[in-house]
């Protein structure tokens, strides 16, 4: 069964001089997050305490990055006593440092996302800053929690809510979405870094979720009333590390106009369905711009050479942790001949026509895994639904992004 393809972020009117002179800016699904993350308090374990504990905070499990949710439009929140069981009553009392101290490899603790406030939702108050706090809990079953962990789950879904699949989920209203793709992004990142990328030993989370440490101490296996076992030094605990941090991969996302401004590049994969296409796309290189990365990929993909190239827009896409970096490009006169032989990435890549994209647009757009519409005629192009930036850029082209003044 399709769902309803949501509706993507509003953002605030905006009169500004470069709004003025380059159009209004463009929001793509899973961006807008109505939360203030207010990042520098990440640190401070005193706002994380108070937020926490304060009774307007509201909390989004995750089991295996699949959110708790009412249906597939909208998440659900749980209240502090229903993830205590599991945090702690206190999880933040203690200092980094504090923490760091205490590191026992054997015994499990449970990822405590800090997400932000939502500051039209006033109640908690610390400083200067007021807003409803937010977190996320990992209530995956595993290691010394998993029963606490599998309990907290039989709880919440006995009260009719579920973990919906979260592996590509594109259902949820646009807020709420962003507020999951961070969530889901750096819950994942904290799976996938159980071991320091340093030195191979393992590491535990700090500042609610957005740091990982490898301690020089481990208190597994000793005895009471001894010291704790020294580890073997570390790079990371030497300066600044981006290993410790989380991390995003630039892709390039692009639209390819032919020379002559009628045609449009798409290319399709063996898990697309029939007939489904969409925009070439790859991953940023190191040493490399973004519109050279455009212009590499287009080429490998599928033989054509791009021109100039102009960024569009860019759209958080949380699996598991890219950044879609959108442009649109030109093909090169005599240079558009399609092929498909350099990295045999796509199956079949093709120049459509203005006119055929537009009825693909129009009758053909659907999700990666659902039914073409009712309105598709067998054999006509399908393209992805407006929460993927393929489509905007797709919809940019045809609404005459190319005769408009530059982009930024």
């Amino acid at each position: 069964m399709a769902h309803v393809i949501p509706e993507l972020p509003v953002l605030a009117e905006d009169n500004s001089m470069l709004s003025r002179k380059f159009g209004r800016e463009v929001a793509n699904y899973f961006s807008g997050n109505p939360l203030n993350r207010i990042s520098f308090l990440r640190t401070d374990y005193g706002f994380l305490r108070a937020a926490f504990a304060h009774p307007s905070a509201s909390f989004l499990l995750m089991d295996n990055l699949s959110p708790l949710a009412k249906d597939a439009a909208n998440l659900s929140y749980v209240t502090r006593d229903v993830v205590t069981p599991l945090t702690g009553e206190e999880p933040f009392k203690k200092s980094e440092s504090e923490q760091v101290k205490e590191f026992n490899s054997t015994i499990t603790k449970p990822v405590i996302l800090f997400l932000g406030i939502d500051e039209k939702k006033p109640g908690f108050e610390y400083r200067e800053y007021k807003g409803k706090p937010f977190f996320a809990v990992d209530i995956t079953p595993k290691g010394t929690i998993a029963d606490k962990a599998k309990s907290i789950a039989d709880i919440v879904k006995a009260n009719g809510v579920s973990f919906i699949d979260g592996r590509r989920l594109l259902s949820l209203n646009a807020p709420e979405a962003a507020i999951y793709a961070e969530a889901r992004a750096l819950l994942d990142w904290n799976n996938r870094n159980p071991f320091c990328g340093g030195c191979g030993q393992s590491t535990m989370s700090i500042n609610a979720g957005w740091k990982r440490v490898c301690p020089p101490a481990d208190w597994a296996g000793v005895p009471e009333g001894e010291t704790p076992k020294s580890r073997a030094d570390c790079p990371t605990r030497h300066g600044v590390s981006n290993l410790c941090f989380p991390r995003t991969d630039p892709t390039v996302i692009m639209a390819i106009v032919s020379a002559d401004g009628t045609k449009l590049l798409l290319g399709r994969n063996k898990r697309f369905p029939p007939n489904w296409y969409s925009t070439l796309a790859g991953f940023l290189e190191p040493g490399e711009s973004i519109e050279e990365a455009v212009r590499r990929e287009t080429w490998e993909e599928s033989g054509v050479s791009v021109g100039r190239v102009v960024i569009h827009s860019s759209q958080p896409w949380p699996y598991p942790a890219n950044l879609m970096i959108g442009a649109i490009g030109q093909a090169l006169p005599g240079a558009e001949t399609i092929h498909l032989g350099h990295d045999e990435e796509l199956t079949d890549a093709q120049w459509f026509s203005f006119d055929a994209v537009r009825e693909g647009i129009a009758n053909g757009v659907s999700g990666l895994g659902d039914p073409a519409p009712e309105t598709y005629q067998e054999g006509g192009l399908r393209l992805p639904p407006q929460t993927a930036i393929a489509n905007q850029l797709i919809q940019a082209v045809l609404k005459g992004y190319l005769d408009l003044v530059p982009k930024i």
